[in-house]
């Protein structure tokens, strides 16, 4: 019997606990009849200064995810959001993303699952995109390299990157927009086809589709290009007026 609310389907979404845009983000993209439940990943909000504290930030999110999705299953969800781009592809590109699967498979049995790491390539497919890309994160320099190489397996070139080294996790949710804005504008340089934002604690969904329009080139917000992933790749087809040109058009 399918749920009341969710009678089309219901996502389960693992994010962390200092996360506090993806949960509101999912939710303006949430079609009518898809309902998203959100467990939280454990780490404290400790501040950010150096690479160091960057990659013991992922490593607390990573040592939290078993837990997450051991709660998240008790509600019978139909598929698993994983709500955190950096984990998808740290240290190892697209073989970092698979084993991530195999991680979530164990929890779950196997039930369908979307990551920013298997999104990312099909939205790209879906706008046409290929080539130099601009990109923005709230990252410390440590993740250049391994966004770096996660982009060149998928077949895009680093033109320009900003790097915002936001001070802390739940920081990072805070960034201004006149901030985001800055950054769009110093990595959207002639050469790039696109602009791409990793980091899902950014409040940038709406922007980057508003952003689109001066532009006119895609800009693609990490929340986004998961959710839509999880949407269509569920045969949910529905389009979402204001998310950008992913969920307008693809």
């Amino acid at each position: 019997m399918p749920d009341v609310l969710g009678w089309r389907c219901n996502f389960g979404v693992v994010t962390p606990s200092t996360n506090t845009v993806v949960q509101p983000e999912y939710d303006e993209m949430r079609p009518r009849g898809v309902t998203n439940h959100v467990a939280r990943m454990h780490i404290p909000n400790d501040p950010l200064n150096s690479d160091a504290d960057f990659d013991e930030l992922i490593r607390r999110i990573d040592a939290a995810m078993e837990a997450a999705l051991e709660r998240v299953m008790t509600a019978e969800p139909d598929r698993i959001v994983l709500g955190i781009s950096a984990e998808s592809i740290w240290g190892g590109g697209m073989a970092a993303a698979r084993a991530i699967r195999d991680r979530v498979d164990r929890i779950t049995g196997g039930l369908p699952f979307t990551q920013a790491a298997d999104a990312l390539p099909a939205a790209l497919a879906a706008l046409g995109v290929s080539g130099p890309i601009g990109l923005v994160t709230p990252y410390f320099p440590v993740a250049h390299s391994h966004l770096v190489n996660y982009l060149g397996e998928i077949g895009c070139e680093v033109a320009a990157a900003r790097h915002l080294q936001r001070p802390s996790p739940t920081g990072i949710g805070r960034t201004p927009l006149a901030t985001l804005r800055a950054a769009i504008s110093e990595v959207n340089r002639p050469e790039t086809r696109a602009i791409i934002q990793f980091g899902a604690n950014l409040p940038m969904m709406r922007l980057a589709a508003q952003a689109e329009a001066w532009l006119g080139k895609p800009v693609i917000a990490i929340n986004a290009a998961t959710y839509w992933h999880a949407l269509r790749t569920q045969g949910i087809a529905d389009r979402i007026a204001g998310c950008g040109r992913l969920l307008e058009e693809c």
